[in-house]
């Protein structure tokens, strides 16, 4: 897969971003789009992943403090799951975080989705919570 990543709005890249998570989220989990796409979307750095220059994964990241990132809106498209795509796509989060001297990784994971990023390493921190009526859980990986 190959990654753009971008944090200029009136890109086609951002805009293919867009059209992933208006799939995954708006369309297939119901989400509201007043709540997908929000205020922090040009506070946020996005990341497109290609596969033969077709968009089919997607992130932002949100700089919490100089150490800290929050990994968001992690979206592939239904026709390319189960390929181990989002993996690549984490993996390749934690490569450009690190080259920006990050060292925690922070993202709040659909429950469904735990044991995918378990797998990555990410621990569970703290309660489960709703969000978007959805539940949910906070988790945390280090990259020291």
């Amino acid at each position: 897969m190959e990654y753009i990543w971008t944090t200029d709005l009136n890109t086609s890249y951002y805009n293919d971003a867009l059209e992933i998570r208006k799939k995954v989220f708006i369309e297939e989990q119901h989400v509201p789009l007043e709540l997908e796409i929000d205020d922090l979307e040009d506070q946020t750095v996005h990341v497109i992943g290609y596969l033969e220059n077709k968009p089919v994964a997607t992130a932002r990241l949100y700089q919490k403090n100089a150490t800290t990132v929050k990994i968001q809106r992690v979206a592939v498209s239904i026709d390319f799951r189960k390929k181990n795509l989002g993996n690549q796509l984490m993996l390749e989060i934690e490569r450009y975080a690190q080259t920006k001297r990050f060292t925690k990784l922070i993202l709040d994971a659909q429950d469904h989705a735990l044991n995918f990023y378990k797998n990555l390493g990410y621990q569970v921190e703290g309660e489960g919570f709703m969000d978007a009526g959805i539940p949910h859980h906070t988790m945390i990986k280090d990259l020291k």
